[in-house]
């Protein structure tokens, strides 16, 4: 993909909301979408990322990973996922992740555009495995979380057109949670 297009595509403003249940609902929609398409060639489908966190702030785009049960059936899933108008991104430097996005999601019933973030990954991916443990940490500890939410809206404010910075600074806390799950 080139530059154009990736910016096109990418945060403009990082902005951090309250925690929406809805985003469960959203999630689902999405799930059964990706299901339709790639369904016979994963494993699972897991919601992660902030917004897969009950009581947890998040910019407001759902984060899913797609599961492949063999790893070997990339190929076969880009072209099927081209068919129903996905673009490949590549691992965008996180080998075993790969990233698709859809540039017209719209959701007929809501008469509004989805926003997610879609992947797709075999089960031993180091980037599977840490969103899988960030998630399943935070939805566990409370005080891990609200320190997260808190550290968010701090660098949101700080960077609110900036989300490369605002992500490098997040670095530091995911880490610290990513050291005691033991990765």
């Amino acid at each position: 993909m080139n530059k154009e297009n990736e910016q096109q595509f990418s945060t403009k403003e990082v902005r951090v909301v309250p925690y929406d249940p809805q985003w469960k609902a959203e999630f689902e929609k999405i799930r059964a979408m990706i299901q339709s398409c790639i369904g016979d060639y994963l494993e699972t489908i897991e919601h992660v990322g902030s917004t897969s966190v009950e009581g947890l702030g998040a910019k407001p785009v759902i984060d899913l990973d797609a599961v492949l049960k063999h790893k070997e059936d990339l190929p076969k899933v880009i072209e099927q996922l081209g068919k129903y108008g996905y673009v490949h991104q590549g691992d965008l430097g996180l080998p075993g992740r790969e990233a698709f996005f859809r540039p017209r999601d719209y959701d007929e019933q809501e008469k509004s555009v989805i926003k997610y973030h879609f992947y797709v990954c075999h089960k031993e991916a180091k980037p599977y495995l840490e969103h899988i443990a960030f998630r399943d940490y935070l939805r566990t500890h409370p005080q891990a979380r609200d320190e997260y939410q808190r550290i968010k809206q701090e660098l949101a404010q700080q960077y609110r057109y900036d989300v490369d910075t605002y992500c490098e600074h997040k670095t530091a806390f995911v880490r610290s949670i990513l050291q005691k799950c033991g990765l």
